[in-house]
């Protein structure tokens, strides 16, 4: 009995930290997918003159 709760103790433990790295995971891709939007990376908008790969936060950062 007491191992059938440990079990299933460390099975709830497993999900719980599983879901914790799938919503950390999703919301990095809807971060970086509203970044995208906002730049108009997604739609293949042309990039403004001056705007290169690397996003101003970054070579701010940078320098």
């Amino acid at each position: 009995m007491l191992e059938y709760r440990i079990q299933q103790e460390r099975a709830e433990e497993l999900r719980r930290e599983a879901d914790r790295e799938r919503l950390v995971r999703e919301a990095t891709a809807a971060r970086r997918r509203s970044r995208a939007e906002r730049t108009g990376e997604r739609h293949g908008g042309e990039r403004h003159e001056g705007e290169g790969r690397r996003s101003p936060r970054r070579w701010i950062r940078a320098a």
